[in-house]
């Protein structure tokens, strides 16, 4: 991911992400109210949560499923590949993307601590339909980090669809390495290596 504070973020990453509340009308109080929601889910349960794999995977799909924008992340991944995938190749890779996100990050919830978020005043316009929220993340070597969050509004209210750590955005990353992958081979390669890869989890 580039820096060493983009590989150790996935503890973090899907803090805000999992907790996301329905229907928010302010996108900053999506985060606000999510570093709380969170540690009420996670608040004794770190051990059951750490020893089986079912229940956390669940526990996160329970909360994250509703609140996160899969189509319009996957689109955004698959870039240009976007527009050659046929309907049941985009619906696939749009469950497999969303599997992998959750399988990757998983665990890092289980070390969230609220107390190391601290979320920014909104210095963004919530009347677009798209915006940013600007946080940063304590690392245990008291090193802060810049962590934003990209959200879009829907009819639903707003969903999050991308992470910006450092400057660097997921969406960004994913899409280099998964063009990459689909241009040395092809994108069908692409989405039956992300489902084998999800079936082969402790959730699949």
């Amino acid at each position: 991911m580039g820096s060493a504070a983009m590989k150790k973020i996935p503890l973090f990453v899907l803090c805000v992400l999992i907790a996301l509340p329905a229907m928010a009308d302010s996108p900053n109080l999506v985060v606000e109210e999510a570093a709380e929601l969170l540690a009420g889910q996670l608040e004794g349960r770190k051990d059951e949560l750490t020893a089986d794999k079912d229940v956390l995977y669940s526990t996160i799909n329970e909360i994250l499923l509703p609140r996160f924008d899969r189509v319009y992340s996957a689109q955004l991944v698959l870039g240009k590949h976007w527009r050659s995938a046929n309907n049941e190749q985009r619906q696939r890779f749009i469950d497999a993307f969303y599997g992998s996100l959750l399988r990757r990050y998983a665990e890092g919830v289980l070390e969230y601590d609220q107390d190391k978020v601290q979320v920014l005043p909104f210095r963004g316009d919530a009347s677009k339909s798209r915006t940013m929220v600007r946080s940063f993340v304590f690392l245990d070597d008291g090193s802060r980090v810049p962590v934003n969050y990209g959200l879009v509004k829907r009819d639903e209210g707003w969903l999050l669809f991308d992470v910006t750590i450092e400057g660097v955005s997921y969406i960004r990353n994913y899409r280099a390495e998964i063009d990459s992958e689909i241009r040395g081979s092809s994108l069908e390669a692409v989405i039956e290596r992300l489902e084998t890869e999800n079936a082969a989890s402790p959730d699949g």
